[in-house]
């Protein structure tokens, strides 16, 4: 009697540790499963077809947003064409970008009459970057871009070295900002003539 009573407790305890077992792994592959499902997002396109569209963690984009935001930011600053109004709408457009460390260069270069020279001479001005080193150990994150200006003339091609550096610091995402970060203490480091090149 003794004995069944023992062999009965002991199956028991071994099926109250299996269903607990089965729950406590039910749970965890649900938990599981339900994550996997959290990261992906069905997009409707157009009232058409329904796409699948992936999530990500935002810090793993950071280093490739701050670099794309300092080249779109070079790009508008110092891609000039011999036209007013699009120097007007790209310097605009740039200064969203940065703070007002870059609207002290557009400022100087405007009272040197920088801009005027560039539209009487029909001179368009192009900005190739080289690439842009960022460290991302430190906060606000220290930048360093090398890039190479070509100023073309009808007569000739001069080209430029030019390296600058600022700090970036995370701000609100916007239209205008859209990578949500801002340039401070932008400085120009270089910006000399390389060689000219005759046409």
């Amino acid at each position: 009697m003794e004995t069944s009573f023992r062999q009965i407790r002991f199956f028991g305890i071994v099926f109250v540790c299996l269903c607990a077992g089965i729950v406590g792994y039910s749970l965890f592959s649900a938990y599981n499963f339900a994550e996997l499902q959290r990261q992906k997002i069905y997009v409707l396109d157009g009232g058409k077809s329904l796409m699948l569209a992936l999530s990500q963690d935002l810090s793993q984009n950071r280093p490739v947003e701050a670099r794309e935001h300092i080249k779109r930011f070079h790009e508008l600053f110092f891609t000039l064409s011999p036209d007013k109004n699009a120097i007007e709408s790209n310097i605009k457009r740039a200064l969203f970008l940065v703070d007002k460390s870059a609207f002290g260069y557009y400022k100087d270069l405007t009272e040197k009459g920088y801009y005027n020279r560039i539209i009487s001479g029909n001179i368009n001005q192009n900005v190739q970057i080289d690439s842009v080193a960022c460290n991302f150990d430190t906060y606000p994150y220290r930048a360093v871009t090398y890039a190479r200006q070509l100023i073309i003339r009808e007569s000739n091609i001069t080209e430029r070295s030019l390296i600058t550096r600022c700090n970036l610091i995370n701000s609100a995402r916007s239209d205008n900002n859209p990578h949500g970060f801002t340039m401070e203490g932008f400085e120009i480091v270089e910006n000399r003539d390389l060689r000219v090149i005759d046409r």
